[in-house]
C-alpha cells in the first residue's frame, strides 16, 4: 500500500481596507500554495497584483462553495496546497470557508488559519466598551436581520 501525502488548507486573513495591513507570513503561503480560492477573484488579483504574486486563483463563495466542496477535498487529499482568502479580514468569520475546513478535518486533511486582519477586533477595541468578555454575533447582512436582533435582545 502506497503512502499518501495529504495537503494543506490555510486560511489567510487579508487587510481590511489597507493593502499593507497583511502580514509577512500571509505573503509567504499566498506566493507557496498551489491554489488561492478567492471570494472574489477580482478583489483578490488586485490584492495579489500588488505583491507581485503569481498562483492559480478560483472563485469560492457562498454560491459556489457547496458545488466545488468535494472536488476541492479530492485535490487537498492527492498533495495539494491550498489558501483561501476573503474579500477583507479572516476567512471563516461571517464569510466561506466553514464548510471546507468541516470537510477537511472530517476526512483528515490539516488546516491552518493564520493570524491576521479581522474587523470585529478592531471594533470592539476601539469601541471603549470593556474587552474582558464580549459575544460576537455575526456580521448583519441586511437591515431587517438588524430590527429582528434588536427586538428579540433588547439591544440596539
Amino acid at each position: 500500500m502506497g503512502t499518501k501525502f495529504w495537503g494543506i488548507f490555510i486560511l489567510v486573513p487579508t487587510p481590511i481596507g489597507n493593502l499593507k495591513d497583511i502580514t509577512l507570513r500571509a505573503i509567504e503561503v499566498l506566493k507557496e500554495v498551489d491554489l488561492i480560492l478567492a471570494e472574489d477573484t477580482r478583489t483578490t488579483s488586485h490584492l495579489l497584483n500588488h505583491y507581485q504574486i503569481t498562483k492559480p486563483l478560483s472563485p469560492y463563495h457562498q454560491h459556489n462553495e457547496h458545488k466545488v466542496l468535494h472536488h476541492l477535498v479530492s485535490q487537498l487529499l492527492e498533495g495539494k496546497k491550498m489558501a483561501v482568502v476573503t474579500d477583507a479580514g479572516t476567512p471563516g468569520i461571517s464569510d466561506p470557508a466553514f464548510l471546507l475546513v468541516r470537510e477537511c478535518i472530517k476526512v483528515g486533511v490539516k488546516v491552518e488559519c493564520l493570524p491576521g486582519a479581522t474587523a470585529f477586533v478592531p471594533a470592539l477595541v476601539n469601541s471603549g466598551i470593556p474587552t474582558n468578555r464580549f459575544c460576537f454575533e455575526g456580521f448583519f447582512a441586511i437591515k431587517k436581520r438588524k430590527a429582528n436582533f434588536a427586538e428579540a435582545t433588547g439591544r440596539r
